[in-house]
């Protein structure tokens, strides 16, 4: 576990997970949480903008949230998210992509209401297995200073 005091502007984050994506989870995905033909229909996704099958950006963002979490970031008391800066969806996720995460540490700052915590910018870039960027997210971690 990582605490405040062991992140610096300008470190660098992966780890071994990878994440392979299949129709099958594209569609079960997009039909409970994101029910757009485009996500559930081939025929339908080959006819609008993404020229085929592709996963929700959400479902995208729920597999950068997995691969985060078995990543070498570890920080103390978990992932916990103060919001994004940015947020985007360059390049579709398609069935049989493998997907990976590449992270680094943009600011480390003291949270000015809170002595115990601080808050650390992450830039957080999914790719697939050509490392194309299909999710590029620039976040704040709420990371607790060590005792």
């Amino acid at each position: 576990m990582r605490y405040l005091e062991d992140f610096t502007a300008g470190q660098k984050f992966g780890g071994p997970e990878r994440v392979r994506v299949d129709a099958a989870r594209i569609k079960s995905f997009a039909a409970e949480f994101d029910p757009h033909a485009f996500h559930l229909d081939d025929a339908a996704a080959r006819a609008s903008i993404f020229r085929g099958l592709a996963a929700s950006g959400w479902h995208t963002a729920a597999m950068t949230m997995r691969l985060l979490v078995a990543s070498e970031l570890q920080p103390a008391g978990g992932i916990v998210g103060a919001g994004f800066d940015e947020f985007r969806w360059p390049t579709p996720v398609r069935p049989g992509d493998e997907l990976r995460v590449e992270s680094e540490v943009l600011e480390v700052r003291l949270s000015k209401s809170r002595p115990d915590i601080g808050i650390i910018k992450l830039r957080t870039t999914t790719l697939n297995q050509n490392g194309e960027a299909v999710q590029v997210t620039v976040g704040n971690l709420v990371v607790p200073k060590r005792n």
